[in-house]
């Protein structure tokens, strides 16, 4: 086999390799993140509603979640 075959054999098995490696620690790194900053809860939506001036029931709240898991 020439050189030049084996040559870029090698970039693309490294190009291969770099992505999968890339894409399971980005993964890591992104599930590390949601699990240390969920993205909202139901405290974080009484403590919004709260500051609008309403006092939000738990029928409101559970609405919001359902509302906020449906844009997920």
């Amino acid at each position: 086999m020439p050189q030049l075959v084996v040559d870029i054999l090698y970039l693309v098995g490294g190009l291969i390799a770099g992505l999968v490696i890339g894409f399971f620690v980005a993964k890591h790194f992104m599930q590390k993140y949601l699990k240390d900053n969920p993205p909202i809860n139901e405290e974080m939506i009484k403590a919004l509603m709260m500051q609008m001036g309403r006092k939000p029931s738990q029928k409101q709240i559970n609405q919001m979640m359902k509302m906020m898991d449906k844009y997920k």
